[in-house]
């Protein structure tokens, strides 16, 4: 799945979801019928797990006794009373001897259940007793006989239950014509625990199974699902049955299919593989885009995994309602439609850029997580860190223009600030219920699981890293798999040496940022297994602080624990094996040397002027060079930052930053590093360096200290002004060139910088003169909206705008625009509106309160609002989602004071066991701490600061 993050730069990531049920008791004993058409049918006996027969299991977990071979599934939607009727045929085998079969189900109302015993050409089938125990959302079948080892038998289970009204199990989606009529579809979303939800299941990963899928519709809808349509049946003259071919082998979790009315365009790739793209009809013309790069990259995968594709055809649907970016489901991947639909002459560089990586992160699961899929949610990083990773190594290589590698040391920042916290967690983590489950769709997986693989890649180089992955893959092909599998691939695997760089670059990904090539080395003896260096990253939490000191030819090496917090004093039995890389003032060349204890000491060749560490920030660690290091450093990018790469300086605005936050380094050293600034170009620098600045005026303007922010936020303007000033008012460039102007311009303009206001102001009166129909540069839209919606006027025929069909690639702009008014009430508004989900979409509810929040005047109503609607979030996102994470990290992580820290205790403190304990609350209230720590010790240094050099 891909976890959605928001296009802007600055904005936080959002998500996907989970909740709780409550339990339900209802009671009596099933009766049996073979004809699954019957008219005849009685509510079938349900009997509660803590009535007078007790429930034979007592664990989250499935037993292993019984494992389903193949599902037959017959499902019936009716999207007028928003409903649906299912059939499920479920052929077992038993491993041990049993008389009962637990498996899962969540919100069915099962009218019939039976097991059926085959011996030879004759079965018997025998009513069965159903019991329900709705807290692990499980069913137990229990059985007059008991159930041998070595024979055959069906599970047939006859169902009913309402489509769902939030965004997981089978559940109903809605669009508006550009006639303004209303049509429904049905859709499904069932990562990681919502396949229970449409019919009776064995919902863990380890429970491989193939489908046949039946599903009825009315003759002028359209249904899909993972497998291409064998026939169509005419039931009468109102319905069809389609019936599509038996999968392979797979998880429930991918098991998809839809019923609406889309309209699709088509392409076949190198191998005559069927790739379409679905959507509602009128933005049909919204597709190609997709459609020529999914093609692209399912050649590349195919060619790079050496594996076929294994299904016929890959469907890529376009879905109204989707709370995530998008979804794996083998053969037919869905889409929330920001990330699938592109418009040549709307859409933005930043939506191109969005919509190829998100398709390259879904064609990826199908071979990392549909293939080969985790064992158990503990290893979920097999399938996120890989996909994610995988993204930039295809990207890179279809698409070359995009230029993604220089965007993924990002992802690895992005990871260090949760993984920073005491509330993070390994990599891999024990994990049971459905909320733990969706906590661990974070950063985390994805972001750092990623980073450390392309670690891996640099210490092992891409050719031998390449050559474990298909050699896992092959392995393990229709399987599951523990953290250690993977090692195993890799294991015992000798670090290259005396490797070109041309090799290094065989996909044209890792070490695009070396100036120079030569050979690239490991001064360290011993030869070191995979498995126990990478033990080291998965195992544990965190990531290391290497504090270099240099003394003459003798550089000094010591790692340790870096973590954030008042009381993080170093932590003790944390230790990594951390593959270091550097290059000095006498040397371009890449040298590496392996760190596998505390300490450690490199001899270089001759005394150095400065040295690097962390080449291109290819490493999941930061540095600290003691000493006058970082004085030589900061020296270097005064008078000639390009001597060193783009992603090297963003590593070093990074570093010098999150040093200051466990006091290693003072504020002033790192607003001393922030000066070079006036002279940067590129996009990864600026954007880092906009990072660390913005958050510290962020703060301010929640404590009142209006003199002080003014002044920073002055001093900002003044560092970027040259750059600002350069910026065309138009679409040319490269996708970095132009993502950067229009993140420039909406900063500028936000910080009513004037030549831009004004610029922005003239673009708007002209667009609201034309009503709209004036072509306004895709890049420079959300300045000249944010600006626009300023005025109730401007505010009010902006939203006027946002309603029409045909501004809908311009959806996520507008939000933006919307949220950062100055006018509570539009504030209030645009939030109630956003949890209506008629005229905004429910789905984008997450952003637009985080937006909300992050605005000087709405963050209070965005508190109170996450508080008075605290129950219909979980409802509708689920508990411990990505969503949900989202809004509660992204509605506090700008307090800084001890009141708002009370007051987010207390209203956290009040809820059930299951919403205070969650990882994100953790996270938010350590945040608070953090943040009031870190004014309280750098506030006047800052005044101080800005005094002298302003």
């Amino acid at each position: 799945m891909a976890a959605l993050f928001s296009t802007l730069p600055f904005a936080d990531k959002s998500s996907l979801m989970m909740m709780m049920t409550t339990i339900g008791v209802l009671n009596v004993a099933v009766s049996v019928n073979n004809d699954h058409n019957s008219k005849n049918r009685e509510t079938a006996d349900v009997v509660s797990g803590n009535g007078s027969k007790p429930f034979p299991w007592d664990k989250m977990r499935l037993p292993k006794h019984v494992i389903p071979v193949h599902y037959d599934l017959l499902l019936h939607p009716n999207l007028t009373t928003l409903t649906f009727t299912g059939f499920a045929r479920i052929e077992i085998t038993v491993n041990q001897q049993t008389s009962s079969v637990i498996l899962h189900s969540k919100h069915l109302q099962i009218t019939r259940a039976t097991i059926q015993r085959r011996m030879g050409n004759s079965h018997t089938e025998k009513e069965v007793m159903v019991l329900e125990y709705p807290p692990f959302e499980q069913i137990a079948l229990l059985a007059a006989f008991p159930l041998h080892v070595g024979q055959n038998y069906t599970v047939i289970i006859e169902y009913s239950a309402n489509l769902s009204e939030s965004f997981h199990g089978f559940y109903k989606s809605t669009y508006r014509t550009q006639e303004g009529e209303v049509r429904l579809l049905a859709s499904t979303q069932f990562e990681p625990t919502a396949a229970r939800m449409a019919f009776p299941c064995f919902d863990e990963p380890s429970f491989k199974a193939r489908f046949s899928i039946k599903i009825r519709r009315e003759p002028k809808h359209l249904a899909l699902s993972n497998m291409p349509i064998v026939k169509s049946v005419n039931v009468a003259n109102w319905l069809v049955e389609d019936h599509f071919d038996v999968s392979v082998k797979m998880s429930t979790y991918l098991v998809a299919f839809i019923v609406s009315d889309f309209k699709s365009v088509s392409k076949m790739t190198t191998s005559g593989i069927k790739i379409s793209v679905y959507t509602v009809p009128d933005k049909i013309n919204q597709a190609d885009y997709a459609l020529d790069a999914a093609v692209k990259l399912l050649d590349f995968y195919e060619n790079y995994f050496s594996i076929p594709y294994p299904l016929p055809k890959q469907g890529k649907s376009a879905i109204p309602d989707f709370q995530s970016g998008a979804m794996e489901n083998w053969g037919l991947t869905t889409y929330r439609e920001s990330s699938l639909l592109y418009d040549p002459e709307k859409s933005s560089a930043s939506a191109k850029l969005w919509i190829t990586m998100i398709i390259a992160h879904e064609l990826a699961h199908q071979w990392f997580g549909n293939l080969v899929t985790m064992e158990w949610w503990n290893d979920l990083w097999l399938n996120e860190g890989f996909a994610k990773f995988m993204e930039y190594v295809s990207v890179s290589i279809t698409h070359p223009d995009l230029k993604v590698e220089d965007y993924f040391l990002g992802k690895c920042f992005d990871a260090m600030e949760v993984d920073a916290l005491n509330s993070s967690h390994p990599v891999s983590t024990p994990v049971e219920d459905p909320a733990q489950i969706q906590e661990m769709f974070d950063d985390v997986s994805y972001e750092k699981g990623a980073c450390i693989l392309n670690m891996l890649r640099d210490y092992l180089n891409a050719d031998v890293f390449k050559a474990g992955l298909v050699q896992y893959l092959r392995k393990y092909s229709y399987q599951n798999t523990k953290n250690e599998d993977l090692w195993n691939s890799l294991a015992h695997t000798c670090p290259a040496g005396g490797t070109q760089e041309s090799q290094l670059q065989g996909d044209g990904f890792c070490t695009r940022n070396q100036q120079t090539s030569s050979s690239a080395h490991w001064t360290r003896r011993e030869i070191l297994d995979v498995t126990t260096m990478m033990n080291t990253w998965t195992l544990q939490k965190g990531f290391p602080l290497v504090t270099v000191t240099v003394k003459g030819k003798n550089v000094h090496l010591h790692q340790e624990h870096y973590m954030k917090g008042s009381d993080s004093s170093p932590s003790t039995g944390y230790l990594w094996h951390v593959p270091l890389t550097y290059i000095t003032s006498k040397s371009d060349t890449v040298q590496r040397f392996l760190l596998t204890t505390k300490t450690d000491v490199l001899i270089l060749p001759e005394e150095v002027e400065w040295i690097k560490f962390n080449v291109g920030m290819n490493g999941y660690y930061i540095v600290h060079y003691e000493n006058d290091g970082w004085d030589a450093l900061i020296s270097l990018l005064k008078e000639n930052h390009t001597a060193i790469s783009s992603n090297d300086r963003a590593s070093l605005i990074n570093n010098v930053f999150q040093l200051v936050s466990i006091g290693k380094l003072s504020i002033s050293t790192a607003l001393d590093l922030s000066l070079y600034l006036k002279h940067e170009s590129q996009i990864m620098p600026v954007f880092q360096g906009m990072n660390e600045l913005i958050p510290m005026y962020k703060l301010m303007e929640k404590r009142d200290m209006d003199d002080v922010e003014n002044q920073l936020k002055g001093y900002i303007v003044n560092l970027f002004k040259d750059l600002i000033d350069k910026q065309s008012w138009n679409d040319e460039g490269s996708v970095s060139e132009r993502m950067l102007r229009s993140s420039l311009l909406l900063f500028a303009c936000a910080r009513k910088y004037q030549p831009c206001v004004d610029k922005a102001e003239e673009y708007f009166m002209k667009w609201k003169k034309s009503n709209g129909t004036l072509r306004l540069p895709n890049d420079v839209k959300t300045a000249v909206y944010a600006v626009g919606a300023q005025t109730i006027e401007g505010w009010d025929f902006l939203f006027s705008k946002y309603r029409l069909p045909w501004f809908n690639t311009e959806r996520n702009q507008i939000e933006v625009a919307l949220s950062i008014s100055r006018n509570k009430d539009k504030l209030q508004w645009i939030m109630d509106q956003s949890l209506l989900g008629d005229v905004v979409k429910t789905q984008d509810l997450p952003h637009i309160i985080v937006f909300v929040a992050k605005n000087p005047s709405g963050y209070h109503l965005a508190w109170k609002f996450l508080k008075e609607n605290w129950n219909k979030l979980v409802q509708k996102f689920e508990l411990g989602s990505p969503s949900i994470a989202h809004m509660v990290i992204g509605v506090t992580n700008q307090y800084s004071t001890r009141e708002q820290l009370a007051e987010v205790k207390i209203f956290f403190n009040s809820l059930e066991e299951k919403s205070s304990q969650l990882r994100c609350v953790q996270q938010a209230v350590e945040t608070i701490e953090e943040n009031i720590r870190w004014m309280d010790i750098n506030f006047e240094k800052i005044k101080i600061w800005l005094q002298n050099n302003m």
